[in-house]
């Protein structure tokens, strides 16, 4: 539970198998474990289709001067721990880096997403 039980938004602090990281915004997660489509056909709806999915955390991580864009790109069977202001703690497990990483000079952020097959609410 929160400390400060009104407060829903705002901060979110991230580690990475121990490791903390600069989080500078933008910090979002999915704990699904399915993906749905609606099959409609000319006559009516007919039902939908399921596919499983992997769950996701991700957020823009400051690039601070010992940070390893290299080491995020390779990271593969990590735990990712999320605190946030509303007291919810995430956690992704077992979870790898997708996408490429890239380091923006203007304002030294990096844009991370890991995905997994286990991200809970606690």
């Amino acid at each position: 539970m929160s400390a400060t039980p009104n407060r829903l938004a705002g901060t979110a602090f991230v580690s990475v198998d121990g490791v903390s990281y600069m989080v500078a915004g933008d910090f979002e997660y999915s704990p699904s474990t399915v993906s749905r489509e609606t099959l409609a056909g000319m006559d009516t709806v007919h039902g939908f289709s399921e596919k499983p999915t992997a769950g996701h955390i991700s957020a823009t991580l400051r690039d601070s001067g010992g940070l390893s864009v290299a080491s995020l790109n390779a990271m593969d069977n990590v735990t990712v721990v999320a605190e946030l202001a509303n007291g919810k703690t995430i956690v992704g497990r077992n979870m790898w880096t997708v996408e490429t990483q890239t380091s923006k000079a203007a304002d030294a952020t990096i844009e991370v997403k890991w995905e997994g097959l286990s991200v809970t609410e606690q």
